[in-house]
C-alpha cells in the first residue's frame, strides 16, 4: 500500500529515547576508561576521545530530536542521518579504539576474559569483510526495495530495530576495514580490499537505483536528492576508508630498516 509522508505519524518519544539512550552511555563508558587509564599513569591521545564523543553526538542526534522527526517525514533529510548513523559516527568511534581502550583499563583477569570473548567464533565471522559487507550493504538494499521501508515509519518497534542494525552493520563493516582495535580475525589487506570494492559498488548502485526509483509513498523529487546525498555523501566517508585502508597497507609492507647484527663480546 502506497501511503505519503503526510500520513505518516512522529517519532514515539520511547523509540528516540531506546535509540539515543545507548549512545549516551557509550559516551560515558569511553570517558570512565580514559579516566580509569590515566589513572593507571597510560596516556590516551585526545584526539581518539574527541573522535568517540562527536561520533556519540551524530549518532544521538540521527536518532532522537528535531533531525530524526523530520527525517520520518523527509527521504533526504532520512538519507543525511543514514550517512551520519550508518557511516561516519562508526568510522569515527572505530578510529576511537574502544577496545584497546577498555582492555587499558580494565584489571589483568578481566582484560584477558574480554580478550577471550573477542575470540569466540561468532565474533570471527561476523567481522570477516565479506559477511561484514553483507550485513551492511545488503540490508540497505533489503530496506529500500522492500516494504520494510514503509514499514519502518508505521511501527515503531520495527524503526528502532532497522536503525540499531543500520548502525551496528557500518560499525562492524568500517570496523572489518581499517580497525586498530584487537580484531578476531585480520584477513589479508587484499582481501579487505577486494571487499571494501564491492561494498562501494553496492552503495553506489543503490543510491542510483533510489535516483531512479523512489520507495514507496517517497516522492520522486525527494528520492533524487536523498539518492544524490547517499551518492555523494558516501563517497567522501568511503574516500577516508580507502585512504586509512592503504595508509595501514603502506605502513605493514614497506620494508623494515635493517639492523646490523650486534658485534659478540666476551
Amino acid at each position: 500500500m502506497h501511503h505519503t509522508h503526510t500520513e505518516m505519524a512522529g517519532l514515539p518519544v520511547w523509540s528516540q529515547i531506546l535509540l539515543a539512550l545507548p549512545f549516551l552511555i557509550l559516551a560515558l563508558l569511553y570517558i570512565w576508561g580514559l579516566m580509569v587509564s590515566s589513572g593507571k599513569g597510560r596516556s590516551w591521545p585526545v584526539w581518539r576521545t574527541c573522535f568517540w564523543i562527536l561520533g556519540c553526538v551524530l549518532a544521538f542526534t540521527a536518532v532522537a530530536g528535531p533531525l530524526a522527526d523530520q527525517a520520518h517525514h523527509d527521504f533526504y533529510v532520512h538519507m543525511m542521518t543514514h550517512l551520519l548513523l550508518g557511516m561516519l559516527a562508526p568510522l569515527l568511534m572505530v578510529l576511537a579504539a574502544p577496545i584497546m581502550l577498555l582492555l587499558r583499563a580494565l584489571p589483568v583477569t578481566a582484560a584477558r576474559k574480554v580478550s577471550g570473548i573477542l575470540k569466540w567464533r561468532v565474533f570471527h565471522v561476523l567481522t570477516d569483510p565479506f559477511v561484514a559487507s553483507l550485513m551492511n550493504m545488503g540490508a540497505l538494499w533489503v530496506l529500500y526495495t522492500t516494504p520494510l521501508y514503509s514499514g519502518m515509519h508505521e511501527s515503531p518497534a520495527l524503526h528502532v530495530l532497522v536503525h540499531a542494525h543500520v548502525f551496528i552493520a557500518g560499525y562492524v563493516f568500517t570496523a572489518s576495514m581499517i580497525s586498530k582495535d584487537p580484531m578476531p580475525n585480520r584477513p589479508s589487506y587484499f582481501y579487505r580490499s577486494v571487499a571494501l570494492v564491492l561494498a562501494l559498488a553496492s552503495h553506489g548502485i543503490l543510491s542510483k537505483y533510489l535516483y531512479a526509483n523512489p520507495p514507496a509513498g517517497v516522492p520522486a523529487a525527494e528520492a533524487e536528492a536523498g539518492g544524490m546525498l547517499m551518492f555523494y555523501g558516501g563517497d567522501i566517508v568511503d574516500g577516508v576508508i580507502v585512504f586509512l585502508l592503504l595508509r595501514q597497507w603502506y605502513h605493514a609492507a614497506r620494508p623494515k630498516p635493517y639492523k646490523s647484527p650486534q658485534p659478540v663480546t666476551g
